[in-house]
């Protein structure tokens, strides 16, 4: 299991344009990996669409945001579409990517076990170090919990930098 202070593993994983992201690239920038079960069912687009309608405040926050599944690109590209997406959605249909961050876990519904993506999010640091980890994420509040956690690292940072 991550901890917040590890070193954030890893990816290299294609959008729903097909274009290849790594973490490494994002050096210097907050990465907001936000994963989620399926496109298209309620609660994803929920979560997807307050990230859409709140873009603007996290690139003033300095963060990038990134949608992972195990749906394909071809997935993604129609979900981008149906919802007006404005950000990069990774697909990982091998999981690897989902299982090293431990949001691949047994899950029940209706009496049936599975194998599935646990709605979690990861909030990265500018240097790759995962500075907090959001557990079983209310799709409706995530994104607000999101911004509040960024709004008050900034705040921080200008506090620190003032006393300097």
């Amino acid at each position: 299991m991550l901890k917040v202070g590890d070193k954030a593993p890893d990816f290299e994983l294609a959008d729903q344009d097909g274009v290849v992201h790594h973490l490494k690239d994002y050096k210097g920038k907050k990465v907001v990996l936000y994963f989620y079960p399926k496109d298209n069912t309620p609660g994803c687009t929920v979560e997807a669409c307050n990230f859409r309608d709140n873009i603007k405040s996290f690139d003033r926050l300095g963060a990038v945001i990134f949608g992972v599944s195990k749906d394909s690109i071809k997935s993604h590209k129609k979900f981008e579409t149906n919802q007006s997406l404005n950000f990069k959605i990774l697909s990982d249909e091998s999981t690897e990517m989902i299982q090293n961050y431990s949001v691949w876990r047994q899950k029940k519904f209706m009496g049936r076990e599975y194998m599935g993506i646990e709605r979690t999010s990861y909030l990265i640091d500018e240097n790759g170090k995962i500075e907090k980890i959001y557990e079983k994420v209310k799709p409706k509040e995530h994104t607000q919990e999101v911004l509040l956690d960024l709004k008050k690292n900034v705040e921080n940072g200008i506090i620190l930098f003032q006393h300097l």
